[in-house]
C-alpha cells in the first residue's frame, strides 16, 4: 500500500508531533516500509498504486492500554448513589462497587459476556483504536477469572483489533472471603493465576493496590508468581490514597502504573528509574468527582512516559471514547495535545510492551488512522466529534 498527499504525524519521538506536510507513507505487508515528504519517496515504491489522502491527517492508530471492557450487568443505580453524596468507598463498603459486578459477571455466560464486550470495543474500533488492553477482575473464582480472559481472547478473533490481556485477579476480595483477604490471595488469586497461565489466557498481571482492595504486601506475594511464570506487571496505584503501590510497581519493574493521583515526587523519581509508564485515567476522575490530579509536573521533570486510557468500566468510568480521554487528559490534568496523543499511541504502546506499534516509522507495524483534520491537537480540542476518515490496521484498510 502506497498513501500520499497526507499530513504525516510520525510522533517520531517525544518533542513534537513530527509533521510531515505532503508525505507520502509506503507500507509492505503489515509494516511501514518508509515515510517521508512525497518528492523524496523512493524509486522502489514509485510504482505502487497510490491511495491519495487528499491532504488530510495520518496519526498511528490510538491504543487504549487500560479497559475493563468484559463485564456482566451495569451501575446506573451506583451512579445515581453517588450523585446523592455516597463515596465511592461508601459504595464498596456496603456491598456495591466491584463486587455487585462480579455477581453479574459470574451468572453470565461467555456468548453474553462477548455480545456485550462487542458493543463497547465497536465504539472504540470507531474512534480509530487498534490495540485494547483488557483485565479480567470481576470473577474472582476460579471458574470466573479464566471464563473472562477466554472472553477478551475472542473479541480479538471476532473484531479487526489487537488484545492484550490482563489477569487482574487482585481487584477486590469476593463476598464469600470477605475480611480474609490474604486467605483470597492464597486459595483463589494465585491458584487462578497458575491456571490462566497454563491455558495461555494472560499478557500481563494487574492488581488494585488500595485501602479498600489490597496492600503492598498481598500484591508482592501476587507479583512473585508473576515474576516466576515469567509474566510482566502493572498496578492500579495510588488513586484514592498513597500506600506505597507506585513505588512498589517501580520495584518489579512494571510496565506501568496507572490512576496515580496521590503519587508524590519521589513516586516518580522511582518510576523513572524502573522505565514504569505513568498511565492516567480521567475517566474515573471525572465520574468520582475527584479533586487530587495526578502529579503530571513530576512526571514531566522526571521523563516519565504519560499515557492515556479510557479505563473503560461499569462503575468508575463507564466510557468508551478514547477521544474525550484525549479531551480530559488536557482539560482535567493539563496535559498538553502532544502529550496527550503520545498518550493513547507511543506510550500506550510501551505501557502495553507493545513497541512495535505506535509511531509512524520504518519497521513499526502499520496501524493506522487517517482524520478529516488539519492538526493533530484538533483530536484533543473538540468534544463528541469523532473525525475518523478511515483506519489502518496492519496495513489494510
Amino acid at each position: 500500500m502506497l498513501l500520499t498527499n497526507a499530513r504525516i504525524a510520525t510522533l517520531a519521538d517525544d518533542d513534537s508531533f513530527g509533521l510531515i506536510e505532503d508525505g507520502a507513507i509506503a507500507i509492505k505487508d503489515t509494516h511501514i516500509a518508509w515515510v517521508g515528504p512525497r518528492a523524496e519517496l523512493p524509486a522502489p515504491y514509485q510504482d505502487l498504486e497510490a491511495s491519495d489522502l487528499d491532504g488530510r491527517l495520518v496519526t498511528p492508530a490510538l491504543i487504549d492500554c487500560h479497559t475493563h471492557v468484559v463485564f456482566g450487568g451495569n451501575r446506573a443505580a451506583e451512579f445515581e448513589l453517588r450523585l446523592n453524596g455516597a463515596s465511592y468507598e461508601e459504595v464498596a463498603k456496603a456491598g456495591g462497587g466491584i463486587v455487585s459486578t462480579v455477581a453479574a459477571t459470574r451468572a453470565a455466560s461467555e456468548g453474553a459476556l462477548l455480545s456485550e464486550a462487542l458493543a463497547r470495543v465497536d465504539a472504540m474500533i470507531a474512534e480509530g483504536v487498534a490495540l485494547i488492553e483488557v483485565k479480567s477482575g470481576y470473577g474472582l473464582d476460579l471458574s470466573s477469572e479464566p471464563k473472562m480472559l477466554r472472553v477478551a481472547r475472542a473479541v480479538a478473533g471476532a473484531r479487526p483489533v489487537d488484545v492484550r490481556t490482563s489477569y487482574l485477579g487482585a481487584h477486590a476480595t469476593p463476598p464469600e472471603y470477605q475480611g480474609s483477604p490474604d486467605a483470597y490471595i492464597d486459595e483463589v488469586c494465585i491458584p487462578a493465576l497458575r491456571a490462566v497461565h497454563a491455558e495461555g489466557l494472560v499478557d500481563a498481571v494487574d492488581g488494585f493496590c488500595e485501602g479498600i482492595a489490597f496492600d503492598t504486601a498481598q500484591m508482592a506475594r501476587v507479583f512473585d508468581v508473576a515474576a516466576e511464570l515469567g509474566l510482566p506487571v502493572k498496578l492500579h496505584a495510588e488513586q484514592l490514597s498513597n500506600i506505597g503501590g507506585a513505588r512498589l510497581a517501580a520495584q518489579y519493574r512494571a510496565l506501568s502504573a496507572d490512576h496515580l493521583e496521590y503519587a508524590s515526587e519521589s513516586d516518580a523519581e522511582a518510576m523513572a528509574a524502573s522505565g514504569t509508564v505513568a498511565v492516567l485515567l480521567p475517566g474515573a476522575f471525572y465520574t468520582l468527582h475527584e479533586t487530587q490530579v495526578p502529579p503530571v509536573r513530576a512526571f514531566r521533570r522526571h521523563r516519565v512516559p504519560m499515557a492515556l486510557a479510557t479505563d473503560c468500566n461499569p462503575g468508575s468510568s463507564p466510557m468508551t471514547s478514547p477521544l474525550l480521554a484525549l479531551n480530559m487528559g488536557c482539560t482535567l490534568f493539563r496535559m498538553t495535545p502532544l502529550e496527550a496523543l503520545l498518550g493513547m499511541t507511543a506510550h500506550a504502546a510501551k505501557a502495553l510492551g507493545a513497541e512495535d506499534r505506535g509511531r509512524i516509522v520504518p519497521g513499526k507495524r502499520a496501524d493506522l488512522c487517517v482524520w478529516d483534520i488539519a492538526h493533530p491537537a484538533e483530536l484533543a480540542y473538540r468534544i463528541g466529534f469523532n473525525p475518523l476518515h478511515a483506519r489502518i490496521f496492519a496495513g489494510r484498510q
